[in-house]
């Protein structure tokens, strides 16, 4: 199975995205900034589902 490269890049873009949250979410637990910790937990929960989402459909794509 052959992937395509845009299912590639937006595969990319979305993990890329799930570190920056996740780095975030270090950040501003480290300085006590709890509203923003569960925004970025929250998205980063929401970008994962996502990544998988896009794994699928390009798999399965021939």
């Amino acid at each position: 199975m052959k992937r395509s490269y845009r299912g590639v890049i937006m595969l990319c873009v979305v993990l890329f995205l799930n570190i920056v949250c996740t780095q975030y979410v270090v950040n501003h637990y480290f300085h006590q900034k709890y509203e923003l910790v569960l925004v970025f937990a929250v998205l980063n929960i929401i970008l994962f589902p996502i990544a998988l989402y896009i794994y699928k459909k390009e798999g399965k794509a021939k």
